[in-house]
């Protein structure tokens, strides 16, 4: 039998749902400049029907629905875009970092310019060339070591910079490391608060926010891959679960090394040993924090070539290729390249400049020693340097000693375009050479195409992850019109649904109040 009261039950039941829903738009119009936030609906659905399958139902001519509920309140995000996003983002952290350290060293290299090692190179073989003219002369003779001067000054300057530079990417790395075992770490936290939250039947949208913010940072430091585990229990079927994240390697794949895998999470240890990274280990800890054992079976070591460093692009990569590491032999990457380029370029310099000039005659007839020396072989454009005391009268402009002949004078000013610089390993067959010149030209040529690839790269990666950010934008950010369209739709519902309640009671007061009155 159909009760009297089930239309005020009915419009009830409407009213409280509009006004959830009321609610929940004005929790999106409150967060609508909150970073990270995702907009939340209220899922509608009906109520059971009137009445249920059954021997002893009521005869009536069909099921009566008795209104509506609040399923969930669900928050509106697309996950393949946030793959997309965090794809985007770890590329753009790769080569924003390596765009930005080659712009470093170009702007110590400083090439070409006035005041370039290039500059200072022209400049001594100009004086060269006038003392070749004026072997007598003592000005030409004194500009030759000012020239000469400068020209070490100017290695000494390089060097120290790009060593300086060099340097302060450790000390990136260290703060890089850190703040990757921060997110780790509240990722973790994140994680068990949702996995005490969803088996209770409740879907935490604001934790699930911050959770995908922080997996966001993530992605720029190293590439990760996410694996959702169900919580169990009463979670909702559309409940996001625990998150399990995995490093990927430079393609995405995901490999079995876990940065959080539900009951805790691992630390990151990038070690040196002295100017390299030698190694990254990762330590597990317990969802509580204590350290546990080691996550992997072993650790993700940093050596042989260039394409060792497979663990993973983003942020981490670029600082260490910065930085250094060992390919098994020797230290490379980009500053410790440049480093050895410079040490090349002035232990060639120093050797040919000494041996050509002690081959020529003092302004007296006598035989030169070196003019120029290094004092530290590991650091040579560190340290060369004038030799102690040597004046222009030590410079052997001459060949025969006589003392009108500048013919050794031309011959040190060759030096600069005299192949005879070996650039690869004397072992191989045949052996290549090329001069001091030509040697710098392509250090400074590799070193701006590599400047502008990866400059290109980092604006193209940009555009790409700015056109993903827009895409999720467009489904997960709340929109000022669209809710305040909400609020004017629930409003209509929520008056529709109080105005039913007034017509249920006008109908129950003619019910009580005027029936049964006949005869009075």
């Amino acid at each position: 039998m159909r009760s009297t009261f089930m239309g005020l039950e009915t419009a009830k039941r409407g009213m409280f749902t509009q006004q959830s829903a009321l609610y929940t738009t004005g929790h999106n119009i409150s967060n609508a400049n909150t970073p990270g936030y995702s907009r939340q609906r209220v899922n509608f659905q009906t109520t059971t029907p009137y009445p249920a399958v059954g021997l002893n139902r009521p005869n009536i001519p069909g099921q009566m629905g008795t209104g509506v509920e609040a399923g969930s309140v669900q928050r509106i995000r697309d996950a393949f875009v946030d793959v997309q996003y965090r794809n985007e983002n770890n590329k753009l952290g790769y080569w924003s970092e390596r765009a930005d350290a080659l712009t470093k060293v170009e702007d110590i290299i400083n090439e070409p310019s006035e005041q370039g090692l290039a500059k200072t190179f022209n400049e001594l073989w100009d004086s060269l060339q006038t003392l070749g003219g004026s072997p007598t002369n003592d000005g030409a003779r004194s500009v030759v070591i000012e020239r000469l001067q400068s020209v070490t000054e100017t290695f000494n300057y390089m060097y120290d910079s790009l060593k300086a530079m060099k340097d302060d990417y450790g000390n990136q790395l260290d703060v890089t490391e850190k703040a990757v075992n921060s997110i780790l770490s509240q990722i973790n936290d994140v994680n068990q608060q949702i996995k005490e939250t969803e088996p209770n039947g409740y879907l935490p949208n604001d934790l699930y926010d911050k959770r995908d913010a922080l997996v966001d940072e993530l992605s720029q430091y190293v590439n990760i891959s996410v694996e959702r585990v169900p919580n169990g229990g009463n979670s909702l079927p559309i409940a996001e679960g625990t998150y399990k994240i995995f490093l990927a390697d430079e393609n995405g794949t995901a490999t079995t090394n876990e940065l959080v895998n539900g009951e805790g999470y691992t630390q990151l240890d990038i070690q040196t040993d002295g100017d390299k990274v030698t190694q990254i280990v990762f330590a597990s800890y317990t969802k509580d924090g204590a350290a546990g054992g080691n996550a992997y079976s072993g650790t993700a070591a940093i050596s042989g070539t260039k394409d060792a460093v497979t663990f993973s692009r983003g942020e981490i990569r670029a600082l260490i290729e910065a930085y250094g590491y060992s390919d098994g032999t020797k230290t490379v990457g980009m500053y410790s390249n440049m480093l050895s380029d410079l040490n090349t370029l002035a232990e060639a310099f120093v050797s040919e400049f000494n041996e050509v000039n002690s081959a020529g005659k003092r302004i007296d007839g006598t035989t030169p020693g070196a003019i120029l020396e290094i004092t530290d072989t590991a650091n040579a454009a560190g340290s060369i340097q004038l030799v102690a005391g040597i004046t222009g009268k030590d410079i052997g402009a001459s060949s025969n000693g006589e003392a009108g002949d500048g013919t050794n004078a031309y011959n040190l000013a060759n030096i600069f375009t005299d192949k005879s610089l070996i650039v690869t390993d004397s072992t191989t067959t045949p052996v290549t050479t090329t001069s001091i010149n030509e040697f710098f030209e392509s250090v400074i040529g590799r070193l701006g195409v590599d400047s502008q690839q990866a400059s290109r790269t980092a604006t193209n990666v940009e555009v790409l992850r700015t056109s993903a950010e827009t895409n999720r934008n467009s489904i997960s950010a709340v929109s000022l019109d669209e809710e305040m369209t909400n609020l004017i739709q629930f409003q209509h519902a929520y008056n529709g649904a109080a105005r039913m309640i007034t017509v249920v009671d006008e109908m129950l007061d003619k019910i009580i109040n005027g029936m049964g009155t006949g005869g009075r």
